[in-house]
């Protein structure tokens, strides 16, 4: 599945079982939220955190797909290509740290 076709994908979703999009603040709030939950599981599973009872690390895919989800909604409220903005955003990186990190002594 591309970019565009995902954005496409909740685009149908939301107009057939979410009636609309909420607004895009509710939306950038919700993008708050989500990332804390995908924050607790990462904190829990690859930090020095421990789960609770009631939480599991098989939960991760499942949080990482509530924040794309919401930063599609965002994309789509907003017009943003979000395919076309990656491919930007890497040549982006790519021209301003071509070498920068193979450079980096901090990273050896």
């Amino acid at each position: 599945m591309t970019i565009k076709e995902a954005q496409q994908l909740v685009d149908i979703w939301i107009n057939k079982y979410g009636v609309r999009y909420f607004s895009e603040m509710t939306n950038l709030a919700i993008l708050m939220e989500e990332t804390g939950e995908l924050a607790r599981i990462m904190s829990r599973k690859y930090g020095d955190q421990s789960f609770k009872e009631n939480e599991s690390p098989d939960s991760l895919p499942d949080e990482m797909a509530d924040v794309l989800w919401v930063l599609l909604c965002l994309a789509n409220q907003t017009g943003v290509d979000l395919e076309k903005a990656l491919i930007d955003n890497l040549d982006k990186k790519t021209k301003r740290d071509g070498s920068r990190h193979k450079n980096n002594t901090k990273l050896k």
